[in-house]
């Protein structure tokens, strides 16, 4: 795969990891922390804004990838 096909598949993926994440988290800290103290609000927004780096590195390290030289494919 060309590198600039790779790298715009990514950055799309990343795109939508982020919405994605970014929703489900809020709503199941909406839907579950509510009535929590302040302490676990902070503990919880603060893990889950880093937790997401976690897929995004996998996908940033998948576009990163050297292309393989046109005679070896298959």
């Amino acid at each position: 795969m060309p590198v600039r096909l790779r790298k715009l598949i990514g950055t799309v993926l990343i795109i939508i990891l982020v919405i994605v994440y970014a929703l489900a988290a809020t709503t199941f800290a909406s839907l579950l922390l509510g009535t929590s103290p302040w302490w676990i609000h902070l503990a919880y927004f603060f893990f889950t804004g880093l937790l997401w780096i976690l897929p995004a590195m996998l996908i940033i390290k998948w576009m990163e990838k050297p292309a393989k030289p046109r005679g070896t494919e298959g």
